[in-house]
């Protein structure tokens, strides 16, 4: 498992509606995962710290502030209060 830098980041997370597209990951892909400027497809993700909805322009969000682990052998984003 592969952990992020050890600044607390704030996270957007959406559902990906143009999974199985060119780019875009597999079917599977279901969700993109924002911190700052970088996205990140992933099939599952886990969060572990409170979190709350936000609008950004059209687009519904769920928001949470942690540090992420990708697990690359799974596909999975945790989000954790602690690095």
């Amino acid at each position: 498992m592969q952990a992020s830098n050890h600044s607390i980041s704030k996270f957007f997370i959406r559902f990906n509606r143009s999974k199985g597209e060119p780019g875009r990951g597999s079917e599977d892909h279901s969700w993109r995962v924002f911190e700052n400027d970088q996205e990140y497809i992933c099939k599952h993700i886990k969060i572990n710290v409170s979190c709350f909805d936000e609008q950004t322009g059209p687009d519904h969000n769920i928001c949470c502030y942690g540090y992420k682990q990708i697990d690359n052998e799974t596909s999975t984003i945790t989000i954790n209060g602690e690095p």
